[in-house]
C-alpha cells in the first residue's frame, strides 16, 4: 500500500499535481490517515489510540485568533455538552505552533484541546495545506471507530457560528454511540 500511494504521490509530481492535491482526493469511506499532534492540553494525540475506542472529530481551522476561528471554536465549546454525550472525542486542529494554541484554548477558555501541526504533516496528509507555509482550509472530518472517514464538512458547509451544533446533527445521522452511564 505505501509503495502503491508512493508510485502515486510521485506521478502526481511527475504531472504537476502537489501531495496536497492528491491528498484532497480523501473521502468518506477511506481510511482516515494517522496522526500525532499535540494539544493545546500538553498532551499527545494519536488517531491510532482511538480505533476501536471512539469516534474522533477534528475540525481543521486556518489561524488562531482570527474571526471565523473564534467563533468556530467557541461554537464546539457551546455545544461540549451535547457533543460529550456521544462516545466521540472531538478537536480543534491548525497549523499554528503549540504555543499559539495553547494561549488562544486559554483565551476562549475551553473545554477541548486545539491540535497543533505547525511543520503541516498531518494538513498535508489530509489535503488542507498547498505546501509547508499556507494555513489549513476549514474542514471537519467525522472519523469512525474503525479509522473510516465518515463524514466530510468542506468549507463552504462549515457555518462557524453553528458548527458545533452541526456537528451534533451530524453524529446523530451518523447513528454514533451515545456514551455509555
Amino acid at each position: 500500500m505505501r509503495f502503491l500511494k508512493g508510485l502515486l504521490l510521485g506521478a502526481g509530481v511527475v504531472l504537476g499535481l502537489s501531495s496536497a492535491a492528491m491528498a484532497a482526493e480523501l473521502k468518506v469511506g477511506d481510511d482516515a490517515p494517522n496522526f500525532e499532534l499535540k494539544g493545546s492540553d500538553g498532551k499527545t494525540y494519536k488517531l491510532s489510540d482511538f480505533k476501536g475506542k471512539q469516534t474522533v472529530v477534528v475540525a481543521w481551522f486556518p489561524k488562531a485568533f482570527t474571526g471565523g476561528c473564534t467563533k468556530e471554536c467557541k461554537s464546539l465549546k457551546e455545544t461540549g455538552k451535547a457533543l460529550r454525550e456521544f462516545n466521540v472525542a472531538y478537536f480543534t486542529a491548525s497549523c499554528d505552533t503549540v504555543e499559539d494554541n495553547t494561549k488562544f484554548a486559554k483565551d476562549l477558555d475551553l473545554d477541548y484541546p486545539i491540535l497543533s501541526d505547525p511543520d503541516r504533516k498531518t494538513a498535508l496528509d489530509y489535503g488542507l495545506v498547498a505546501d509547508k507555509k499556507s494555513n489549513a482550509k476549514r474542514w471537519t472530518y467525522v472519523i469512525g471507530e474503525d479509522g473510516k472517514i465518515k463524514h466530510i464538512f468542506g468549507d463552504k458547509q462549515v457555518n462557524t457560528a453553528e458548527h458545533g451544533p452541526q456537528l451534533v446533527k451530524a453524529l446523530t445521522e451518523l447513528k454514533v454511540d451515545k456514551k455509555k452511564s
